[in-house]
């Protein structure tokens, strides 16, 4: 037994005791070398630890329990905690202090910053519907102070009908997703006036994952959309007088050559053969006009397509020889087919122009020889691949893909590729329609295109087809002359056509075809004659007419009043659907302007 009545002395000065003062003065030191004591809390520590050294010192020499010197380190020791209390909370109420002074500066900055840049911030409470905001934020929505209360309801309130969905929307997806962001028009309470604002947030959820919180940024995005909407009206105007400029040229050429011709064959019209060149020559003009017009109605999908089930692989290898005539012969053409390719649903004359089209741009890239190769494959645009062909329509596709070895074209080309009547040939050497042809047809059958070129390393345009539905594929005719069907047993053909001239040539040729002829400069005139006594077997008519009906209509009261006529309507590109009228009448062909006595007559029997 170390210890002895009130004596403590063995246990003070042997084990424990000494170890306690020696690390404490070790802990004084220490401090004192690494701070420096720079802060008050480092040095009341210090005094604190200092007045433990005593409290042990006195308490190793006093020695028994009860001692003076025992309660002398006892009171000192009270006195040391009391010190270092006090001190931490002096120093935590000043570092409080400091905090909330700091967090109110970077308040202010976030303030002047955000309005700046025009925005505000909000942080809403989804359980109370209550928001905590600045006035700034009500003044958004034509408040001149801060509301009472302001909820996400309120703030529906103020978006306009038109747009309240996509707000609605965007909020219960960020329920969800965690983002907030979408933009919206509002009227704001003042003075009614529209404004377009952008609203980005975050949700807060709590732990079992239920969203508690939005917070985030609201911006007046007025100026910017007014400005994107002028950019792109300037776009618009100028891609709009690239188009004109590029068809007046290459319709004065044509007008040209055409009066030109006719005012040399009505000074001088009974010199036969020089009538027949300058009619040869003034014909040629006008079918080059023909094929431009259809190049610009493929473009913008306007033109007429007659869709089939098709076997693509064998199109391309009945093409193939008219492709290498295309090419040269300093261009060696390979193909790449899958043998299991599936039908597609595509207009063999369209597809068959498009790869001559692209056939000739490439050979245009390489004038000193080169390779161009064709490729076929399935593919199915599905969720795993549609980051590659963003914003296209996901299912089955037939992917024809031309590529060549030429020049290539820069990212800016590139870019604008497709567009009407842009080249990168010399003046003369194309028109640049050829792509946008190739484009808008793609377009119109439902498929999409792409192209990748670069300086140097050739082009790559790929074509993405519509995968047909129809297991019963469909044979393109030959080429052959058809002879000029006459009419039989005197047939009259009712014309309704509003424009006179082209009315007056329609008659002349089914005069020349035998037909007896009656006319008309409207629909509503036509359905006179129909409800009359005259003898009517076919109705040739426009389908775009003034006078408030148009062909269609007019198609669906003629057969009401006579079921049994034939109907032929006409016209220069496919918007023949009238408002309302779900489709065409049965019963009724197209014939696509302009259109040759031959064209006619063939249609003409049905």
């Amino acid at each position: 037994n170390i210890i002895t009545g009130n004596n403590y002395w063995s246990v003070n000065t042997s084990g424990l005791g000494p170890a306690l003062v020696l690390f404490t003065i070790f802990t004084l030191a220490f401090l004192c070398w690494a701070t420096l004591l720079q802060s008050v809390l480092q040095l009341w520590l210090a005094v604190s630890l200092f007045l433990l050294i005593l409290d042990l010192v006195v308490t190793e020499l006093g020695g028994g329990r009860g001692t003076n010197g025992w309660f002398i380190g006892r009171g000192e020791a009270l006195f040391a905690a009391l010190v270092v209390l006090g001190v931490y909370l002096w120093e935590f109420s000043r570092l409080w202090n400091q905090a909330l002074a700091q967090a109110a500066v970077a308040r202010q900055n976030l303030e002047i910053a955000l309005d700046a840049a025009g925005m505000v911030d909000f942080d809403l409470h989804l359980a109370s519907d209550t928001s905590r905001r600045t006035w700034r934020h009500d003044q958004f929505f034509g408040y001149s102070g801060l509301e009472p209360t302001w909820g996400w309801a309120r703030t529906l309130e103020h978006v306009v009908p038109e747009d309240r969905s996509i707000a609605a929307n965007a909020f219960e997806a960020a329920l969800s997703s965690g983002r907030l962001e979408f933009e919206c028009r509002i009227r704001r309470s003042c003075d009614g006036v529209v404004r377009w604002i952008a609203m980005h947030g975050r949700t807060t959820f709590d732990s079992f994952g239920q969203p508690i919180a939005v917070a985030g940024c609201l911006m007046d995005v007025t100026e910017r959309r007014q400005s994107e909407g002028r950019l792109r009206e300037a776009e618009r105007m100028e891609a709009v007088g690239q188009l004109t400029g590029g068809l007046a040229h290459d319709f004065n050429n044509l007008l040209t050559v055409i009066l030109g011709n006719l005012e040399m064959i009505a000074k001088r019209p009974d010199e036969t053969a020089r009538v027949e060149r300058l009619a040869t020559s003034a014909f040629a003009a006008g079918r080059r006009g023909a094929e431009i017009t259809d190049r610009l109605l493929s473009f913008s999908r306007r033109q007429m397509l007659s869709p089939v089930t098709s076997d693509l692989n064998k199109l391309i290898t009945e093409l193939l020889p008219l492709v290498k005539t295309t090419v040269g012969e300093a261009v060696s053409v390979e193909t790449e087919l899958d043998m299991q390719l599936e039908p597609g649903f595509i207009d063999h004359g369209q597809l068959q122009a498009a790869i001559l089209n692209l056939a000739g741009n490439a050979r245009d890239a390489m004038p000193n020889g080169g390779h161009l190769t064709i490729r076929t494959r399935n593919l199915m645009l599905g969720h795993s691949n549609a980051s590659s062909l963003p914003n296209e329509k996901l299912g089955d596709y037939l992917h024809l893909s031309v590529s060549d070895t030429g020049c290539g074209m820069d990212a800016a080309s590139a870019a604008r590729a497709f567009e009407p009547f842009f080249t990168t040939k010399d003046i003369g050497k194309g028109n640049g329609l050829g792509l946008s042809q190739v484009y808008g047809f793609i377009r119109q059958a439902g498929g999409f295109c792409r192209l990748a070129s670069s300086p140097g390393q050739g082009c790559v345009v790929d074509l993405y087809l519509p995968k047909s539905l129809d297991l019963v594929l469909s044979h393109s005719r030959g080429a052959f002359v058809v002879p000029l069907q006459q009419a039989e047993n005197g047939e009259v053909v009712l014309i309704v056509e509003n424009e006179d001239t082209v009315r007056e040539t329609a008659a002349e040729c089914l005069a020349a075809l035998g037909y007896g002829v009656l006319l008309a400069p409207d629909a509503r005139t036509a359905l006179e004659i129909l409800h009359g006594p005259k003898r009517v077997d076919i109705v040739f008519s426009d389908v775009v007419m003034a006078g408030g009906m148009d062909g269609i209509q007019l198609a669906m009261e003629a057969k009401k009043v006579r079921p049994n006529l034939r109907i032929l309507l006409t016209s220069g590109y496919t918007a023949l659907v009238a408002d309302g009228v779900p489709e065409k009448p049965d019963g009724v062909r197209y014939l696509k302007k302009p259109y040759l006595t031959g064209d006619l007559s063939r249609q003409l029997r049905f």
